[in-house]
């Protein structure tokens, strides 16, 4: 067997003043594909979460979300009393929801440890249709401090996971918001923190014939439902590209005067340094849905930045106990979290 590819760290990083010891990603040369890693957990997973669905206003008291939950044994709260046993809420990617690979993964895992949890989704995901034309986007923050506002209502402790665009959402959400945060400490995986560079990259020849029509395909169908002008119906069934969406739809329908403007003022990454509340950013350097990731002058000292050499996009698969093993995100997740609630 051939030794694994190992990131190798000169410190393990201080999160509130405890060492954050995890363990970090490492893989045999056979499975370092990034396209192999990206598609592995699709075909892999096998979890199926039995969630508990509540649909839920939005922040304009326009549309209900749905939120999937798995609850513990713990007693339901009295009178306005909160859960003490923590949640954790998972922003899920482009239109994701709590039906994807990793939000079966981390339900399961996090299941297993005893603690609370849901996915919150986005307007128009999980097959709950909006009622208006206000669509989400990438950079939300009001929308995602009324979704964690809500759960506030009735969980003491709650933590966050973002993953892909869910992940831009939540790395912005905690930068806006600063102290008040609502969730106590934020894991993000595989985010376009940079927006422009990562449209750019999913324009790369695989790119373009593999992941863009898994992820435009379905906007294209939810779109196309909606009441739409002549001219506006022209240009979103041209787009071939998410660039070509974002131009005939999504910039438009939010205000932006162009798509590059929406990535511009969406993107996490110029927002960083505001973070006060212990954040974990993980991105593969072979991730190929991405562009520019973060480094260390980009972020405050309350974020922790890791890149793995290999992982793929929402990968992370590695070779454990003689067998392809999905645990890595969900592990280092709640170690990070459990490493913040010692603190």
């Amino acid at each position: 067997m051939p030794a694994p590819f190992t990131r190798e760290l000169k410190t393990l990083p201080i999160v509130n003043g405890v060492t954050f010891d995890f363990e970090p990603f490492e893989l045999p040369l056979w499975l370092s594909n990034a396209h192999l890693q990206t598609i592995l957990p699709t075909v892999l997973v096998k979890h199926d979460p039995e969630y508990r669905r509540e649909l839920v206003l939005d922040s304009y008291q326009m549309s209900d979300v749905a939120y999937d939950f798995i609850d513990t044994d713990e007693p339901k709260p009295e009178g306005s009393q909160c859960y003490k046993t923590p949640l954790v809420v998972l922003f899920h990617g482009m239109e994701g929801s709590s039906a994807n690979h990793y939000a079966r993964t981390l339900a399961t895992y996090v299941k297993q440890r005893g603690w609370h949890f849901v996915v919150g989704h986005f307007r128009s995901c999980g097959g709950v249709p909006v009622r208006e034309d206000v669509v989400y986007h990438a950079g939300d923050s009001q929308e995602t401090h009324h979704t964690l506002q809500v759960l506030a209502e009735h969980y003491e402790t709650i933590y966050a996971v973002g993953v892909s665009l869910g992940g831009n959402l939540l790395a912005r959400y905690m930068a806006d918001y600063g102290d008040d945060a609502v969730c106590e400490a934020a894991v993000v995986f595989s985010a376009p923190l940079d927006l422009a560079s990562a449209t750019t990259a999913m324009e790369s020849l695989v790119g373009r014939r593999l992941y863009t029509p898994y992820l435009l395909n379905p906007m294209l169908s939810k779109v196309l439902s909606q009441e739409l002008d002549l001219t506006e119906l022209n240009k979103i069934t041209a787009s071939e590209r998410i660039q070509e969406f974002d131009e005939a739809f999504t910039a438009p329908r939010l205000g932006y005067r162009s798509p590059y403007d929406y990535y511009r003022q969406a993107s996490a990454m110029p927002h960083l340094y505001k973070i006060s509340k212990p954040t974990l950013i993980i991105t593969a350097k072979d991730d190929p849905f991405l562009g520019i990731n973060a480094t260390a002058g980009d972020v405050s000292p309350s974020v922790v930045l890791y890149e793995p050499a290999h992982g793929g996009h929402i990968g992370f698969v590695r070779w454990k106990d003689k067998r392809l093993d999905t645990n890595w995100v969900p592990e280092t997740a709640l170690n990070f979290f459990e490493t913040v609630a010692s603190a």
